[in-house]
């Protein structure tokens, strides 16, 4: 099942975000995808938020992850610059560990991202408009896509 959700503005792209970092618990696992622009980093960050980080929160495309601190630890993967690259990053310690990992680009890891998730699909309809596909992968995420859409 997905669920398909309009976005009419930054605040209501951060009131979604807000509302999933409510839901989250530790080992949950977000992918994004999306073209540049689409508002991954903004989602992020507002999710970051959500979950209790203070740091700024920006795009670790030259560092491939950043870890943050809050309610519940983060991780923040942007896995763009490892397009055709075979790098184990440690991937099951990240994805099995005891943090709230984002993931964008996720689809150029996809062999080693864990079973269940929940992948996100944002696409830019106009200057401001979104529109959010969340598809559940996984029993857990599908409660939390109920939850978070009813």
């Amino acid at each position: 099942m997905e669920y398909e959700i309009d976005i009419m503005s930054l605040e209501d792209t951060q009131r979604l975000a807000l509302e999933l970092a409510n839901l989250l618990n530790e080992q949950n696992t977000i992918t994004l995808e999306g073209d540049l622009g689409a508002g991954k980093t903004t989602f992020t960050q507002a999710l970051a938020k959500g979950l209790g980080i203070t740091r700024t929160v920006n795009s670790p495309t030259f560092t491939i992850m950043k870890q943050y601190e809050g309610r519940l630890p983060f991780n923040h993967l942007d896995v763009y610059r490892l397009a055709d690259s075979d790098e184990d990053l440690g991937w099951d310690e990240i994805f099995y560990g005891n943090a709230v990992t984002v993931v964008e680009w996720a689809h150029l890891i996809e062999e080693y991202l864990p079973d269940e998730r929940l992948a996100i699909e944002i696409y830019r309809v106009d200057d401001t408009k979104r529109k959010f596909i969340l598809k559940p992968i996984g029993k857990q995420y599908e409660r939390l896509c109920e939850e978070l859409v009813k």
